[in-house]
């Protein structure tokens, strides 16, 4: 792959080490935290037996070393007044990703972008609040990027955001 379109887990200038090896509470903690980002510091110590110190000190080193990116809220598009969802597939012109990237993340309503192999080469996830914002962003927007080459939109009818589920408890044995 051209080191253009490479992705940004490669060590460059100004770039973060790599992660230390994560332990079994290590990825407790993580399972947790994708639960319910909110749990304490308390909570996150009882539920993977170690002590407030330790989960604290855990929970920061995840944090400096990239693993935990941050922290926030599982949206309802629909309810906050996203009611459109599209997955929109571009072809782009080669080495072009960080270019096309830089834009698309300006976007309204950009909520994933992720550079692909197959077919195509990028896959963004987008919400808007109508169809007719939805054509818009891709006509007039999307599509006037001059790396993008092609696009093609799927709409999504129905969404399901997925957790941890019972196979992986948080707890540990």
């Amino acid at each position: 792959m051209p080191a253009e379109q490479m992705a940004d887990g490669a060590e460059g200038p100004g770039q973060v080490p790599p992660a230390r090896p994560l332990d079994s509470v290590d990825h407790a903690i993580l399972r947790l935290l994708r639960t319910d980002g909110r749990a304490s510091i308390r909570s996150v110590a009882d539920r993977v037996h170690v002590s407030r110190a330790n989960a604290y000190a855990r929970i920061n080193r995840l944090i400096e070393d990239g693993v935990i990116r941050g922290f926030g809220a599982r949206v309802n598009h629909e309810r906050a007044g996203q009611g459109a969802s599209a997955y929109i597939t571009l072809k782009i012109v080669q080495n072009s990703w960080r270019t096309v990237r830089e834009q698309l993340q300006a976007l309204p309503g950009a909520t994933h972008i992720a550079l692909v192999s197959g077919d195509f080469d990028v896959l963004l996830l987008v919400h808007t609040p109508d169809n007719r914002t939805l054509r818009e962003l891709v006509l007039t927007r999307i599509q006037a990027i001059p790396e993008v080459l092609s696009t093609r939109t799927l709409l999504v009818f129905e969404e399901t955001d997925l957790d941890p589920g019972p196979d992986c408890p948080t707890e540990l044995a």
